[in-house]
C-alpha cells in the first residue's frame, strides 16, 4: 500500500494523523508528514467550522488551497461535497495527499501538485474553471499568503453569488478584503482567528 511504503522510510521526519469528525468517514484517521508551515486546522475549530457549513455542503464544489494535511477538504468530502479540489506544492505532502485519497476511496477529490498563487493567478485566465460554493484559505500563518489569495480569488472564475469563503490566520495578521464579502462568522481561538464569509 501507499502509505505502508510512505512509512517506511529511514530519516523521515515525524508523521502525524488526525481524525474526521463527521460523515461517511467519521472516526477515520488522515495521515501526514511533518512540513514546514503545515499547521493542521484542529478538530475543534473544524467543527465549528464545519456546523457553519453544513446546510451548503451537500452536493458543493469546495477548494481547498494550501491543503496540507488535507483535513479540511477530506472532512467536506466526508460530509457530502461533490467535489474537493486539493493544490498543495509540497511534493511529500502530496504523495499523504495521494495516499489519503486511495486509502478512503475519495474519487470525489482532485489533488493539484502545484503552487496555491500560480493556480489562481491562471484561472483568472480561463473561464472554463468551476465555480466553488466553498473555498478554504489556510495558509502558513505570517506569509501573506492570505492577502494574496483573496486578491486573486476576486480576478478569478471561480467565485459566485453565495460561495462561502473560510478564512483562518494569526490574530496579529491583518487583512484587507472586497466589501462583497460580507462576515458571517467569527471565532478566535488562542491566537487564532476564524472566519466565514459569504460573496454578495
Amino acid at each position: 500500500m501507499l502509505l505502508t511504503a510512505l512509512y517506511s522510510g529511514g530519516g523521515m521526519s515525524r508523521r502525524d494523523s488526525c481524525r474526521i469528525i463527521a460523515g461517511k468517514w467519521r472516526g477515520r484517521k488522515i495521515q501526514f508528514q511533518d512540513a514546514e508551515g503545515l499547521r493542521p486546522t484542529t478538530d475543534r475549530i473544524r467543527e465549528t467550522l464545519f456546523n457553519w457549513l453544513q446546510p451548503e455542503l451537500a452536493g458543493s464544489c469546495c477548494l481547498d488551497c494550501f491543503a496540507g494535511s488535507g483535513a479540511l477538504g477530506f472532512e467536506a468530502a466526508s460530509r457530502g461535497a461533490a467535489q474537493v479540489l486539493m493544490l498543495e506544492k509540497n511534493p511529500q505532502t502530496v504523495r499523504f495527499l495521494q495516499a489519503n485519497k486511495q486509502v478512503l476511496s475519495a474519487t470525489m477529490v482532485k489533488l493539484y501538485k502545484t503552487d496555491s498563487l500560480q493556480w489562481l493567478a491562471a484561472v483568472s485566465e480561463k473561464a472554463d474553471k468551476p465555480a466553488c460554493n466553498i473555498i478554504f484559505l489556510d495558509p502558513p500563518y505570517q506569509s501573506n499568503l492570505l492577502q494574496k489569495s483573496c486578491s486573486l480569488l476576486v480576478r478569478s472564475t471561480l467565485l459566485q453569488p453565495d460561495t462561502r469563503i473560510y478564512l483562518e490566520h494569526a490574530r496579529t495578521d491583518t487583512l484587507t478584503l472586497p466589501d462583497s464579502w460580507q462576515c458571517l462568522k467569527s471565532k478566535t481561538a488562542g491566537q487564532v482567528v476564524y472566519k466565514l464569509f459569504l460573496v454578495s
